[in-house]
C-alpha cells in the first residue's frame, strides 16, 4: 500500500524585505505574508501552487479557501503557499503588485527546495480567482521589483486554477462589489476594461482549470463561461467544470468533485 505524503509545519515567509513595501502609509500595519507548505522530500511531485483566497477584495478568507486547500495538495505531494494579500482600503494595483512580488519569492523557496521552477502555478477563489487571472495576464507593476535578488525570478505562473472566479468587471454579470473594492467608486472604466481578464487573454497565457456551480449567486457562472470562450478563441488550453448545485464559495466542502478533477489535470501537465 501506498504510503500517504507526510506533511511538514507550515513556514511563515515575508513578502517584503525587512516588512518594507511599496504603496504604504505611515499608519499602514498591514504586512502581506506567505505561508508555505512543503511535503516530505520522496513524495514532491516538483509542482508548486500560490493560492489566493477570496474576500470581495476587502478580507482574505484563508482558512476555508487557503490552509485547507494547501493542506489538500500537500497530502498529494504538491507544495503550496497561501498569500494575505492587502485589499480594501487598498486599491489596484496593490493586490497585483504583493501576488507578483510573492510568485517571485515564492520561486526563490521553491528552487531551495528542490521543486521545479516551470511547475509554479496559481490558484485563486472568488476574488482572488481574478487576482490569479490578473497575475497570468497583466504587465509587470513596477514597483513589485525593489533591487534585491527576487527581482530576478519571473511572476508569472505557468498555469492556473480559477474556482468560481470574479472575471468580468464591466458586463452586467459583474461583481460590482469586488470591482468596488478594487477600484474605488466611481471607478475607472478604462481600468475596468483592462482589468477585466476575459479581455486580457492572448495566446501566451498560461493552461487555466476552472470550476463554478451553476447556482452561484454571488458571482454568476456567465463569468466562468466567458472566460473559457476567450480561452477558447485564443488557443489557450482550458478544462471547465461546471456543477448544477453549490452556490458561492464551496471550496473543499464535503471533498468537492473538483479537487479529484484538478489533481488529474496537473498530472497531466
Amino acid at each position: 500500500m501506498q504510503a500517504t505524503p507526510s506533511i511538514n509545519i507550515p513556514r511563515t515567509l515575508s513578502v517584503w524585505p525587512e516588512n518594507g513595501k511599496p504603496f504604504a502609509s505611515a499608519d499602514d500595519g498591514d504586512f502581506p505574508t506567505l505561508t508555505v507548505y512543503l511535503p516530505s522530500e520522496e513524495h514532491r511531485t516538483g509542482q508548486t501552487v500560490l493560492i489566493l483566497p477570496g474576500g470581495g477584495y476587502s478580507m482574505v478568507s484563508t482558512p476555508k479557501e487557503g490552509h485547507r486547500p494547501a493542506q489538500y495538495l500537500n497530502a498529494h505531494g504538491i507544495a503550496a503557499a497561501v498569500l494575505e494579500y492587502r485589499h480594501a482600503p487598498q486599491r489596484h494595483p496593490v493586490p497585483l503588485c504583493d501576488t507578483q512580488r510573492a510568485m517571485r519569492v515564492l520561486r526563490h523557496w521553491a528552487q531551495e527546495n528542490k521543486l521545479d521552477p516551470t511547475q509554479m502555478g496559481i490558484m485563486g477563489y472568488s476574488a482572488g480567482g481574478h487576482l490569479a487571472g490578473s497575475l497570468s495576464t497583466q504587465a509587470e507593476v513596477p514597483e513589485s521589483k525593489v533591487g534585491d535578488e527576487m527581482d530576478s525570478f519571473d511572476f508569472l505562473p505557468n498555469f492556473s486554477i480559477l474556482l468560481y472566479p470574479v472575471v468580468s468587471l464591466t458586463q452586467p454579470f459583474s461583481h460590482f462589489g469586488s470591482r468596488d473594492n478594487l477600484l474605488g467608486v466611481p471607478c475607472d472604466p478604462e481600468l475596468a476594461e483592462q482589468l477585466s481578464i476575459e479581455k486580457a487573454i492572448t495566446p501566451q497565457t498560461p493552461p487555466m482549470f476552472i470550476a463554478h456551480a451553476q447556482d452561484d449567486g454571488s458571482v454568476p457562472l456567465a463569468n466562468a463561461l466567458t472566460l473559457t470562450s476567450a480561452l477558447t478563441e485564443n488557443g489557450v488550453k482550458a478544462e471547465l467544470h461546471v456543477y448544477p448545485e453549490g452556490g458561492h464559495g464551496f471550496g473543499m466542502a464535503m471533498n468537492h468533485a473538483w479537487g479529484p478533477a484538478l489533481l488529474e489535470w496537473l498530472k497531466q501537465l
